[in-house]
């Protein structure tokens, strides 16, 4: 059996998110985040709740990492876990990802106006911090995007 490359495996990862973030209630931007533990298995899918539970904390990625934390029951550390969204989170959510101590965060889109893994600010990789995971943004980038301006473009 091939090896899959990394490139490719973090693709499939992407997609999978993509088709969570279909699943997004339609008041709330369509993003999907989920973990997946250091085996591949994957621990927690979410979707961006914030409106439909009016829950300023709802999003995809802070639901999916309780979820996993919850899945793995070891405590709130998701060490060798990779968070997965569709696109680049932002301040909370990043800094929820470092806390957590997942390893890796692979995202879809970037996102220029609130990003935190390298567009507006870099919270994953501030020196300052304990721990610092691994970043790879852009996966399926196009995609991605265009699921985001697509909800915003229906609302105009």
């Amino acid at each position: 059996m091939p090896l899959i490359s990394p490139r490719a495996a973090d693709e499939e990862l992407v997609r999978r998110a993509l088709v969570v973030a279909a699943g997004t209630p339609g008041q709330d931007v369509p993003v999907g985040a989920l973990v997946v533990g250091p085996d591949g298995r994957e621990l927690a899918a979410a979707t961006n709740r914030r409106e439909a539970d009016g829950d300023p904390l709802a999003h995809a990625e802070v639901l999916a990492l309780r979820e996993a934390a919850r899945v793995l029951g070891d405590g709130w550390r998701l060490e060798d876990c990779t968070l997965v969204v569709t696109l680049e989170p932002c301040t909370m959510c990043a800094g929820a990802a470092v806390a957590a101590r997942v390893g890796r965060v692979v995202f879809g889109a970037w996102e220029p106006r609130t990003g935190a893994c390298g567009s507006l600010w870099d919270v994953v990789r501030d020196r300052r911090l304990v721990h610092r995971p691994e970043v790879r943004g852009g996966v399926l980038e196009a995609e991605c995007a265009g699921l985001v301006e697509e909800f915003f473009r229906a609302r105009r």
